[in-house]
């Protein structure tokens, strides 16, 4: 994990201090995160994380990581999708934002997510992070996510009951409540 400064901040995403990402996952403190998920109409594109990843070999957002001190929540978006896809032309759309707090690989992460739909302009080329990426129409992803449902990361399943809670299953008992 490359070390970077960045800004610590409340949960209305007000800058309180700046800090060492490092330092943010050693003490748990509250810093920004952006997630971008790819979508084409009725279809997602999900990549599946290399082994030395928060949620290895499972499926995510194909675009996601911190906003350094003092940058914009779009210009970490379009860095971090030129990164992750290869892609910084590319439409946007902010859904929302989350506070999501986990224990994960010996860190205290404790984000918030400022999660955008995101259509590239241009053909997607994986970065070092992701093994591979996956292709769902609305039916196929609600269908693998009842009858596979360790194929997808804990950040995906925190963003879809905050935010997409029609792709779960009623009976989905929240693991962040």
């Amino acid at each position: 994990m490359a070390d970077e400064l960045i800004d610590i901040v409340d949960e209305s995403g007000r800058v309180l201090r700046q800090a060492m990402k490092t330092e943010a996952h050693r003490h748990g403190w509250l810093h920004k995160t952006v997630i971008g998920y790819v979508r084409h109409g009725n279809s997602w594109r999900l990549v599946r994380q290399t082994a030395d990843r928060q949620d290895a070999g499972q499926l995510v957002a194909p675009v996601g990581g911190h906003v350094q001190a003092g940058e914009s929540d779009i210009a970490a978006l379009l860095r971090e999708s030129e990164e992750e896809i290869g892609v910084r032309k590319l439409s946007y759309t902010e859904i929302g934002r989350a506070r999501f707090h986990r224990q994960v690989i010996g860190r205290d992460e404790n984000h918030l997510f400022i999660i955008y739909e995101i259509t590239p302009e241009v053909p997607i080329v994986l970065g070092s992070e992701a093994e591979s990426i996956e292709d769902f129409t609305d039916a196929e992803l609600r269908q693998a996510i009842m009858t596979r449902p360790d194929d997808f990361g804990d950040a995906y399943y925190f963003v879809l009951e905050r935010f997409y809670r029609d792709y779960l299953a009623p009976t989905w008992v929240s693991r962040w409540s």
